[in-house]
This record gives C-alpha cells, structure tokens and sequence, in this order.
C-alpha cells in the first residue's frame, strides 16, 4: 500500500472525482487472514480486480488487488498490506475506485457506466425539469434511477427505454416519462 499526502482544492477533487469510477466497496472481511468481502458495482462482480490498482476515495490510499471468487453475494479479494481481520475490518465501507481510463471504452449506444448518469438534469417529456440524478440503484429486478427533485425528496423511476427515452451524457441531459400516479382511492 502506498499513500500519498497532498493537499487539493474543491474543484480539483470534483475534477479527480469525475476522471474516477467507483468498482466496489467493501463490506467485511472472510476468516482470519485479510480476505476482504466486497460488493462489486460491475457487471461481472470480479471484473472489480480487472482494472489494476484501486484507491480510496480520498485517492490517498492505493491498493492491487487479487480477487479470489464470490462468496454469498460478494467478491473475495485480498488488497496488498492486509494481513489479518483487524485489517479487514478497519477497511469496512471503503469504496473502491479506479481511473476511468483504465475502464473499457463504452461501445454500446444504450450502455452506460453510473459515474456518467450520476449528476445529470432530468426533464420530463414536455420539457419541464424532475430534478438531478443521485444514484442507479439496482435491488435485483433492473436499474433505477434515483433523482433528486430539488425539493428534499426524491423520485425512483425505472431505468428502462419505455420510462427513460432519452439519455445524452455529450449533451448532459435525461428524458423521462414518469407513470402517471395513480389516484388514492
């Protein structure tokens, strides 16, 4: 592991944050030598250790990684300098990041990494603004977009073509088209 203390401003850390992708965050350890147990954000889980060396969030911390497999849901891996479960465990919720550039190039016209969703202003069909995207959530039944409404909540829609028409990450800008809300009875 190696660390680098350096002091950055606001705007080269949303700079750094932008050139960066999150692969993972890790969650626990396994048994009693540094295994870590991580849920991976990729779409193959252990594609997280595909990338070379992954960071914090601080960009600080620097770590290779080996993954080992899965494990009930999450990815195996050891991070160098991680010896022991002490170890492991003091890492408990640390996010994994690898420069974007490391990250194959997307291809597909439809495809997307998070990262590129993440920020961008939402409008509906007829031009009228939802709010900003905080995150894609996915719980097992597809990708949904959690947006911000700009008035301290927030909407969940369905990441599909039908609900979300238009994505353009050049343009910074989503179409959606929310369902209708059905009428209390």
């Amino acid at each position: 592991m190696s660390s680098e203390t350096h002091s950055r401003n606001d705007s080269e850390d949303s700079a750094r944050d932008s050139q960066r992708v999150c692969l993972g965050v890790v969650v626990g350890s396994h048994g009693v030598r540094g295994i870590l147990r991580v849920k991976a954000f990729t779409e193959v889980p252990t594609d997280v250790g595909a990338y070379g060396p992954v960071e914090d969030e601080s960009g600080r911390r620097r770590f290779d990684i080996k993954v080992h497999g899965e494990h009930k849901g999450t990815v195996l891996a050891s991070l160098e300098g991680v010896a022991d479960r002490d170890q492991a465990l003091a890492l408990k919720g640390v996010r994994l990041y690898v420069d974007r550039a490391a990250l194959p190039r997307v291809e597909e016209e439809e495809t997307f990494y998070h990262a590129d969703l993440v920020g961008l202003p939402v409008e509906d069909t007829h031009g009228q603004p939802l709010g900003r995207v905080m995150a894609v959530l996915n719980f097992g039944a597809g990708d949904i977009l959690e947006i911000e409404d700009g008035e301290g909540g927030s909407i969940l829609l369905p990441f599909t073509k039908e609900i979300v028409p238009l994505v353009d990450v050049k343009a910074g800008r989503i179409v959606a088209d929310p369902p209708e809300e059905t009428p209390e009875p």
